[in-house]
């Protein structure tokens, strides 16, 4: 059984990832200034002798120090700055990476990096694999600065490798969604039109909804961490962490679905149409569909739940979540 560092236990993918890897023997030293993260996603873990938890900032180094195992899993980030500081994006990311990487080249140990699908960004040659190109908009549009941040943070990972023999894992996640997301924008579409309905609200759906995305239930985005982690083929590459690209979804049909999900098949969604114009200039990605063929070859990653079994156990969670608060 190893040690691992997770940087982000708290989080969503975190704390999923922290329950599954403590459940097969596995000890992990888990890190997160709960920002966004949330002690109750952990509590499960709070008692078990091979889980320690530290309340710490990764942007300082010192937080990293006494921290011990074999791999870190980097999943702590600023994401797409839609109602935020792109400066917070840009820098906090950086140097929570370069920590990240401080902490691995010292301690000869492996990194697995969480990227993203957004640095596909305008490429419209789909589906994406990971040798596609990169196409971003210009640089006056601030929603870009994740997926740079992400670039540059790929980049610089590779550079480590060539330069001090760091062994790496990158990962680019496509829609994860599932239990302790979170229940606001920074959760996703589907955890805001869930919330919306609990909270007897309209649908708020960005743009006209026919941008499509493909969403990944949590379980399976754990499948790939851990896949990515442990198989000796994910060693120093780069993998797409995604369900089918079958399970490409509108947003509105998206809203739809959940909506008849939750109130029945004959019901009749109510959505307001949020204008991009609301969080300034902004341009959206209109279609985002993975290739997952290299990581169901290299390392037998198989994703389980459709779209419908996931947004079905995420409804009964984010359920339960609310009668708790």
């Amino acid at each position: 059984m190893a040690s691992i560092i997770v940087i982000g236990c708290a989080g969503f993918v975190g704390s999923n990832l922290s329950v599954r890897l403590i459940s097969e023997g596995h000890c992990v030293m888990g890190i997160d200034n709960l920002s966004y993260g949330n002690l109750k996603n952990i509590k499960s873990l709070e008692s078990n002798q091979n889980f320690k938890f530290f309340e710490s900032d990764v942007r300082d180094y010192k937080s990293l120090q006494h921290c011990k195992g074999e791999i870190l899993v980097h999943l702590a980030s600023q994401k797409i700055p839609r109602y935020s500081s792109a400066f917070v994006t840009l820098e906090d990311n950086l140097l929570m990476l370069k920590n990240a990487i401080r902490k691995c080249n010292e301690d000869k140990i492996k990194l697995v990096f969480a990227s993203t699908s957004d640095v596909y960004g305008k490429n419209i040659n789909l589906p994406y694999h990971e040798e596609s190109d990169l196409n971003l908009g210009p640089t006056t549009v601030k929603r870009w600065a994740y997926a740079l941040s992400k670039i540059y943070g790929e980049h610089l990972i590779i550079a480590n490798h060539a330069e001090y023999g760091l062994e790496y894992t990158i990962m680019r996640f496509f829609g994860s969604y599932g239990p302790n997301q979170n229940t606001t924008w920074w959760g996703g579409p589907q955890a805001v039109f869930i919330q919306n309905i609990l909270e007897g609200k309209p649908l708020e759906l960005h743009g006209d909804g026919t941008q499509t995305r493909t969403f990944t239930y949590v379980d399976d985005t754990v499948e790939g961490v851990v896949k990515c982690m442990f198989h000796p083929a994910a060693k120093n590459e780069i993998f797409n962490v995604a369900n089918n690209p079958t399970e490409e979804i509108a947003i509105r049909n998206l809203a739809e679905m959940i909506w008849k999900l939750m109130k029945g098949d004959h019901s009749v969604p109510h959505i307001n149409m949020i204008p991009y114009e609301t969080f300034g200039k902004y341009e959206d990605v209109m279609r985002r569909v993975p290739s997952i063929e290299k990581i169901k070859s290299l390392l037998n990653y198989k994703p389980r739940f459709s779209l419908k079994q996931g947004l079905k156990l995420t409804i009964d969670w984010q359920k339960d979540f609310k009668n708790e608060n």
